[in-house]
């Protein structure tokens, strides 16, 4: 997992990014609130992010109100680092699109469970999104079945959108998830195999009587 640090201080910054190293985090650093949104926002960013509050450019409120107001590329975990961590500061920032606090000067324990919460989260949600996908392009499938399909009269070919003929099974292959066994219905093992059968039996006979 990835994790951006947003830190203007550089002792603070380095012990961030040394802690987070430690515990095998790929580490991206920022050093103001403007450098942590671009990067955020850039395709396969961070999506686990440490900002703090006060910063050059933006501030860590500001990075987490930009983010949460924008289509989102995927999901992200924010964590405001702050001093200020009375109630008031807290509701302002989970209402500006945090997801937790960190107080400073923070604990390296307590940081490190906040993590694995925001870790869990995005993998959740990316399990979720993974699942949408999924039922959105089943649900494709459905339609395309749903629609009137043109089929011959007398061999049973269903003609494509490229307009091919294809076998039934191919057909339906191509555009579902089904997969068939083949078998005799009692119509047809009535009307053509017997038949069949008896005229190769017959001829059968013939043949050794001939002989």
């Amino acid at each position: 997992m990835r994790i951006l640090i947003a830190e203007d201080d550089p002792v603070s910054r380095r012990v961030l990014e040394t802690t987070l190293l430690k515990w095998r985090y790929e580490v991206v650093v920022t050093t103001d609130g403007r450098a942590a949104l671009d990067t955020l926002q850039k395709p396969g960013g961070p999506q686990l992010a440490i900002l703090d509050w006060m910063m050059p450019e933006l501030d860590g409120l500001d990075v987490c109100r930009r983010l949460r107001a924008a289509p989102p590329a995927h999901p992200f975990y924010l964590v405001l680092l702050t001093a200020r961590a009375n109630r008031e500061n807290k509701i302002e920032g989970l209402e500006g699109g945090a997801d937790d606090f960190l107080a400073k000067p923070f604990d390296r324990d307590e940081l490190q469970a906040r993590l694995r919460v925001g870790v869990r989260m995005l993998e959740m949600q990316q399990s979720l999104a993974d699942r949408l996908r999924e039922l959105e392009e089943a649900m494709s499938r459905v339609k395309q079945l749903q629609r009137l399909v043109p089929i011959c009269s007398y061999c049973k070919k269903i003609r494509d959108d490229g307009n091919f003929w294809q076998q039934v099974e191919s057909y339906m292959s191509a555009h579902t998830e089904a997969r068939f066994s083949h078998g005799i219905c009692p119509d047809c093992m009535e009307s053509i195999v017997k038949p069949e059968l008896e005229h190769f039996h017959q001829n059968q006979g013939q043949a050794l009587a001939a002989s």
